[in-house]
């Protein structure tokens, strides 16, 4: 599919697995079956990650994919510890009609996160260079940035995947939260189907 190209023609930086081998989900010792995770991941966790992160979940629910795939969010920083969803931004998802959680305390990536994380989906280049340097090496092709998964955005040259960032909109006012919500919204439905290829 065009977004699956689109994955492999980025992936001279970050390779996104083999299409052509699905998998059935974790397998606990148990021999229970564990769900996939996908993880948004942004600077501090109150603004671009906690808004995909309900698309996400919302998308994946529609999908019928629901008991199958959870979806968290975190930040590469600590800087916003605790602190709820940034009022912008729960603006603009209620505008949109999506639900919004009773409680987020924004916080930095966990080792329990990162260990159970299947997918992690960076906002940007340099939150993608950040949680490259927080996880184990092993992890390293887990990540991805979140706008890659758009067939229509062109491949950046590598060294310049910035190119391709989501749109901060913490600066800005209702018009960035607009831009970003759009930009998220927009490439959601390539990473629900990409997923659920995986799966």
């Amino acid at each position: 599919m065009a977004h699956a190209e689109k994955g492999r023609r980025f992936g001279a930086a970050l390779p996104l697995p083999d299409l052509g081998k699905g998998r059935a989900g974790r397998v606990s010792d148990d021999s229970k079956q564990q769900r996939y995770t996908v993880t948004t991941v942004c600077t501090g966790n109150i603004c671009r990650s906690p808004m995909a992160e309900i698309i996400l979940r919302e998308q994946f629910e529609s999908a019928g994919l629901g008991d199958q795939v959870d979806v968290e969010s975190t930040g590469v920083s600590d800087e916003e510890e605790s602190h709820p969803i940034d009022p912008r931004a729960v603006r603009v998802l209620r505008q949109r009609g999506y639900a919004i959680p009773a409680h987020h305390y924004a916080h930095r990536i966990t080792h329990d996160e990162i260990e159970r994380t299947d997918l992690f989906l960076p906002m940007t280049a340099a939150h993608m260079r950040s949680l490259l340097r927080q996880i184990p090496s092993g992890k390293r092709s887990q990540v991805h940035l979140y706008r890659s998964f758009d067939p229509n955005l062109p491949t950046p040259p590598a060294g310049r995947e910035d190119k391709i960032d989501l749109v901060d909109p913490w600066y800005g006012g209702p018009k960035d939260f607009e831009i970003a919500i759009d930009q998220i919204e927009e490439v959601a439905p390539y990473i629900v189907d990409w997923v659920k290829r995986q799966l």
